[in-house]
C-alpha cells in the first residue's frame, strides 16, 4: 500500500482537498491515495485569531498551502521570505536546524514538512516570549 495514512482518534476532524471530514466514535485510519491531496488536520490547525506571532505567521502561510486555500507559488516567496526572517532571530543550532529543512521543503514544493519544521519552532518562540519583560 502506498499513499498518505492518516490514524485519526474518535470524532477527530481533517480537511481533504477542501472538504471537511469527521472520524466517528473509534479510532481508524484512513489511506489517502492520490498524491498532492492537501490534508490538514484541524486539531493541529492554526486560526486566524491565533496568528499573532512571527513563527505563527509563517505557519499560517504554509498552512493556507495545505488547505488548498493558497497558491503554492504565490505563496513560495511569502515563505522564503518568512523563513529568512525568523533566520535573524532564532540564531540557536536547533532552530537553524529546522529553518534549513523548512527552506529546503519550500523549494521542494512539500507544504506539510515547511509547516512541519516550522511547527518544531513554536516552543522556542514561547520562551523567547515569556523571557521578554513586557
Amino acid at each position: 500500500m502506498t499513499g498518505l495514512v492518516l490514524k485519526l482518534g474518535p470524532h477527530e476532524r481533517v480537511l481533504i482537498n477542501g472538504a471537511v471530514i469527521e472520524n466517528g466514535d473509534r479510532r481508524s485510519r484512513l489511506a489517502v491515495m492520490t498524491p498532492n491531496a492537501n490534508i490538514l488536520r484541524l486539531k493541529d490547525a492554526l486560526h486566524p485569531e491565533q496568528v499573532n506571532t512571527p513563527v505563527r505567521r509563517v505557519c499560517y502561510i504554509a498552512q493556507l498551502v495545505l488547505s488548498g486555500d493558497a497558491d503554492a507559488q504565490e505563496a513560495r516567496l511569502q515563505l522564503l521570505r518568512g523563513i529568512e526572517q525568523l533566520g535573524q532571530v532564532l540564531l540557536d543550532a536547533d532552530s537553524r536546524s529546522h529553518l534549513a529543512q523548512a527552506a529546503m521543503a519550500v523549494g521542494e514544493g512539500e507544504p506539510y514538512q515547511v509547516l512541519k519544521h516550522l511547527r518544531a519552532l513554536l516552543p522556542r518562540e514561547n520562551q523567547l516570549f515569556a523571557a521578554c519583560p513586557r
